[in-house]
């Protein structure tokens, strides 16, 4: 996922795969805790997704976008 695509959603988009990438997050946080992760590089992919979506939602906010 690209800051591009990101940055051409609006607030409430953003907010629900927000909270998407966090449930992919915590399911992959339990696969790896049982042992049953095959691609461990899908971790740092989730986190640094979750991280660029924080990012656009707020510079949406600093630039005054409405939610």
């Amino acid at each position: 996922m690209k800051a591009s695509e990101l940055r051409d959603k609006d607030i409430k988009a953003l907010e629900a795969e927000l909270l998407e990438k966090r449930k992919e997050q915590f399911n992959l946080r339990m696969q790896q805790a049982t042992g049953q992760l095959a691609r461990p590089d899908q971790m740092t992919r989730a986190r640094r997704d979750i991280a660029r979506i924080k990012t656009v939602i707020n510079e949406k906010i600093k630039a005054g976008e409405t939610a």
